[in-house]
């Protein structure tokens, strides 16, 4: 009997042991490159032609006809990214309206765990008009590391086709006039 009670106590011994855990994966670093983001694309002509893509199943990031990419990653449930939605619908207004920022940055969003009909929820109800996607598998946000949200990444698209990330951090947009020119900025260097 007193085995048994050495047995069970070694099993709850190994039982409580902590196991190993994998890094995560970190969230994209200025100066590195996003991992190869696939992206359905996007139903609406207007959301197509705002990107400058063709008529594809899927497409990357590198692949908007833009000198830069803003991409937020949001939660239809993150309150804060509720919050910025006003914000970021300034931004976007700005980036079409503005002749300096319009044929050289694009803002998409991208909806981590949230489904197509959530993601259309969100767009509804804060009247978003950029392009959104859906990552209800998660997928997306565990290759750039399960940041938290909001979440802002930009990236700059060079002739060559290939990228690199010119900004990468977590929390909204303070102002968006400077915002814009912090990234301007970025992108000239």
């Amino acid at each position: 009997m007193k085995n048994v009670f050495i047995l069970a106590g070694i099993w709850i011994f190994l039982l409580l042991l902590p196991y190993p855990v994998s890094a995560a994966t970190a969230p994209p670093e200025v100066g590195g490159v996003l991992p190869e983001i696939i992206l359905a694309t996007p139903a609406n002509p207007e959301h197509l032609k705002y990107l400058g893509l063709k008529a594809a199943e899927n497409f990357t990031i590198p692949q908007i006809k833009a000198q830069v990419v803003i991409v937020e990653i949001f939660s239809m449930y993150c309150p804060h990214c509720q919050r910025e939605a006003p914000t970021v619908n300034t931004l976007f207004n700005k980036i079409i309206n503005d002749i300096k920022f319009k044929d050289k940055l694009k803002l998409i969003g991208i909806g981590v765990g949230n489904s197509e009909f959530e993601v259309d929820v969100f767009r509804k109800n804060y009247k978003i008009a950029f392009p959104l996607f859906a990552d209800a598998d998660f997928k997306i946000h565990k290759m750039i590391g399960e940041v938290r949200t909001p979440y802002f990444i930009a990236v700059k698209i060079n002739p060559d086709g290939t990228h690199r990330v010119i900004y990468s951090k977590l929390g909204g947009i303070k102002n968006v006039a400077k915002f814009l020119d912090l990234i301007l900025g970025l992108s000239e260097k």
